[in-house]
């Protein structure tokens, strides 16, 4: 694919693609915890496949745009569940 003719993103864009790709890397990051350590699986598993899901579906229905209010809405979901992943956490320490 010829990428020469794509359009510069914006910082607005491009910040909300990194709290995105971090977020779900965390998600991956704590997939890996909890195969190691066979715990919370269904849980890791799921928020995995719900962010691929969330994005590619934000992404499809925003045309493209990572500053779209749909991608900050999911981007904001997420991170309310690392929110309450890290509460839980806390809580059973």
């Amino acid at each position: 694919m010829d990428t020469s003719q794509a359009p510069e993103l914006t910082s607005a864009q491009k910040r909300w693609a990194f709290f995105g790709s971090t977020l779900f890397l965390t998600a991956v990051g704590f997939l890996g915890v909890a195969f190691a350590e066979g715990l919370m699986m269904p849980f890791a598993i799921g928020w995995v496949v719900l962010q691929m899901f969330g994005y590619v579906g934000a992404l499809k229905l925003g045309e493209g745009d990572f500053a779209h209010p749909l991608f900050k809405s999911q981007v904001l979901l997420h991170a309310v569940v690392l929110g309450l992943l890290i509460a839980l956490f806390v809580r059973a320490g």
